[in-house]
């Protein structure tokens, strides 16, 4: 069966955006490893994810004129994979199959059909959804070494614990850590 994974960077103090919405903090750099983590990655999946806002923002994102090829390879191998968007207000663009309702369902009827990995891109709310259904099974962050002091968190509203298994951490020249976990089962008492 396939896994969803949440792949997500967030800084040293849980953040995944600035109290504006800023995620300048957030660089990938094709010296210091981070690129190689994320280009890794997008290998292993061939499906994304996507509450609707966080789709409006980054589904169809195209990097500006005077962006590094690396990039701009990164964001074209990121178009190529199949998208679902999550929403309450789906509006069918042709590029992604909008999800509205029977969530669990349909997200256990898209892991047991064959392909790689799928990525849970997020946003916040749709994260916290899966965690509160236990939809997700690997927690891959690459944790920044920033502290910004205020912002969202990556973790809100959670209604229960979640069990996890250290995978594996790896660092790269610039001080991010990659940081892998399972979730556990769930285990009834």
């Amino acid at each position: 069966m396939r896994k969803i994974i949440l792949n997500l960077a967030v800084t040293l103090d849980g953040f995944i955006e600035g109290p504006n919405g800023e995620i300048d903090w957030c660089r990938m750099d094709e010296n210091s490893g981070t690129e190689s983590f994320f280009n890794q990655f997008l290998s292993g999946i061939d499906t994304i994810f996507y509450g609707r806002i966080s789709y409006d923002l980054w589904g169809q994102y195209q990097p500006a004129g005077d962006t590094s090829l690396s990039e701009k390879k990164i964001w074209e191998a990121v178009h190529s994979k199949n998208k679902y968007v999550f929403s309450r207000k789906p509006k069918e663009d042709g590029k992604a199959t909008y999800i509205s309702f029977d969530v669990v369902d349909k997200v256990n009827e898209i892991k047991n059909q064959p392909g790689k990995d799928i990525w849970l891109y997020g946003g916040a709310n749709l994260i916290t959804h899966f965690m509160n259904y236990g939809l997700i099974d690997n927690y891959l962050l690459a944790v920044f070494p920033i502290i910004l002091g205020a912002g969202k968190p990556l973790f809100t509203n959670i209604k229960n614990s979640i069990g996890l298994k250290f995978n594996y951490a790896e660092t790269s020249e610039s001080g991010v850590l990659l940081i892998s976990y399972d979730t556990l089962p769930l285990t009834v008492v």
